[in-house]
């Protein structure tokens, strides 16, 4: 049974969503990549800074870590022991992030130290959209290289690649 667990992917492939509900299951924490991330008025911290807060939250023995972790992939994906990968279809992506952001935006929802989603973080050359296409190509072009890096051949990688595969994986792992 995974102790740490790692959940990566594109953005609306459900990650959060997937690692609470697995950390429910299993009775362990939670680590939301975006609640460490981003500071009020979406700030980042520094490297220094966000290193430091992923490495206190994550130096339980047991955990549920969602988010891509470029910044400290070292730390996070050194402690994990299983890594899962939601690697969905493009276009399933891009009608989540659409169908989500439209939400938060007419909601008014209130994400992570008080920021909210605008038109402008979706739609902005450095928005969510944009980077949501970069990094779809990325992700296919770095991912599996950095699988058979010797620092990362300890994790158990799984790759999901529908949504539905995806909750067929987390039904077995729960059932076990």
């Amino acid at each position: 049974m995974p102790q740490r667990i790692v959940i990566i992917g594109n953005s609306a492939t459900g990650k959060t969503t997937l690692a609470r509900e697995l950390a429910s299951k299993l009775g362990c924490a939670h680590i939301e990549r975006d609640a460490l991330q981003w500071k009020a008025g979406w700030k980042t911290p520094t490297d220094a800074e966000f290193r430091e807060r992923v490495a206190e939250a994550i130096k339980g023995e047991r955990w549920v870590a969602d988010g891509n972790f470029s910044r400290v992939r070292d730390v996070v994906w050194g402690r994990a022991d299983t890594l899962i990968w939601l690697d969905y279809p493009l276009w399933f992506i891009l009608w989540r992030l659409t169908r989500r952001s439209w939400q938060r935006i007419r909601q008014q929802e209130v994400l992570w130290n008080g920021n909210r989603e605008t038109w402008r973080h979706l739609l902005a050359r450095d928005g969510v959209f944009m980077w949501t296409l970069k990094a779809h190509f990325r992700h296919h072009q770095d991912y599996p290289k950095l699988f058979l890096e010797p620092q990362f051949q300890h994790l158990a990688v799984v790759r999901l690649r529908s949504a539905r595969a995806t909750g067929e994986w987390l039904n077995a792992l729960v059932a076990l």
